[in-house]
């Protein structure tokens, strides 16, 4: 069992961003101390939910202050920037992290974001599959060329070469960042299977929906020809919420007294491009959902839900939001305790 924190930086009402930040790396420092696996960070734009804008910059920044913990992006947006820069940074940081950097990417939503940066509704709702092609041939090849509909251009000589890691004893290890998938659509996960990458899977679905989720994709890589090998071990990795507590009523108390506020705040700011009418979840009613579904109580408590949802679902890889407080000591603890009394459990 793998277990980690998903950071989103998560801007709470009365709260300043620096708050956000420093709380988000303070976390991840605390999640390496406690003996935790990785930290996969979110990316936002213009908006409280999360104000990290840039998932690999705040991923350089950490695997810098950290020595042994995995650092994941959760995710980088595609249709937002270009997959050969992004392609450049993920091998920059692969090669100077000792291979610790991990590359979470998806097709993010149809917000204002995509006006801002240029990519169009276009982009969202058709150009992933180019993107992330270009972005797989930019991690695994010395040369590359743009052939789609959005990006062409000559063929270039891929620099750094992401497959070209410096094991410890000097020599060069083979392969490149892993790359993983946000799926929350079929068609998402069909594309993931096809290629062969894990997914991603959100905090909102529960045992039953990811379960089936990875069902699809198992069937997907098969029919292209992925090898059984390979598809039984596919690194998925489930999203969800974590807060430990001696008791489930505290537990659950801490995250509805606090998350409602931060998720009201947080998505009513954002922005659809082109106007389309959204369908807001009820704050406390989410959080509610997400407190029965997650390793939300005790140790005890939320090793068996973890455990639970890898018996029913085969993932074993997890990405835990622990700020749910919005408060920095009790971020730490939380941190703290999901590592030195949760996955002892585990194991």
């Amino acid at each position: 069992m793998r277990v980690g924190t998903f950071v989103l930086a998560a801007q709470f009402p009365g709260q300043g961003p620096a708050e956000a930040l420093h709380r988000a790396i303070r976390s991840t420092e605390v999640a390496e101390e406690s003996g935790l696996d990785s930290v996969w960070l979110a990316e936002h734009h213009f908006v409280p939910y999360g104000v990290c804008p840039s998932a690999v910059t705040l991923a350089a920044l950490l695997l810098g202050r950290t020595r042994r913990i995995r650092v994941g992006t959760a995710v980088s947006v595609l249709p937002t920037q270009h997959p050969v820069a992004l392609g450049e940074q993920a091998a920059l940081l692969h090669l100077t992290s000792g291979g610790r950097f991990m590359l979470g990417v998806g097709r993010g939503g149809p917000w204002v974001d995509l006006e801002v940066f240029g990519g169009g509704l276009e982009a969202y709702e058709k150009g992933f599959p180019e993107s992330l092609e270009l972005l797989l041939d930019w991690l695994t090849r010395p040369r590359v060329a743009g052939h789609g509909e959005r990006y062409g251009f000559r063929e270039v000589a891929v620099v750094p070469r992401a497959d070209e890691l410096l094991g410890q004893d000097g020599a060069e290890s083979p392969g490149g960042p892993e790359v993983v998938v946000a799926c929350t659509s079929p068609k998402t996960v069909r594309i993931a299977a096809e290629n062969g990458l894990p997914m991603l899977l959100g905090m909102h679905c529960g045992d039953e929906e990811k379960a089936e989720m990875v069902a699809l994709w198992r069937s997907a890589a098969l029919a292209a020809g992925r090898s059984p090998e390979s598809v039984r071990g596919a690194g998925h990795v489930s999203a969800g919420v974590a807060q430990i507590a001696d008791r489930a009523e505290d537990a659950v108390e801490t995250l509805v007294k606090t998350m409602p506020g931060w998720l009201r705040q947080g998505l009513d700011a954002h922005v659809t491009v082109d106007g389309r009418h959204r369908v807001m979840r009820d704050p406390v009613a989410y959080t509610e959902l997400l407190c029965g579904l997650h390793p939300v109580g005790p140790p005890r408590l939320a090793a068996d839900r973890l455990a639970a949802t890898a018996e029913r679902t085969g993932i074993t890889r997890f990405a835990l939001l622990v700020e749910g407080s919005g408060d920095l000591a009790a971020t730490e603890e939380n941190v703290a305790r999901l590592g030195t009394e949760v996955l002892p459990l585990l194991t």
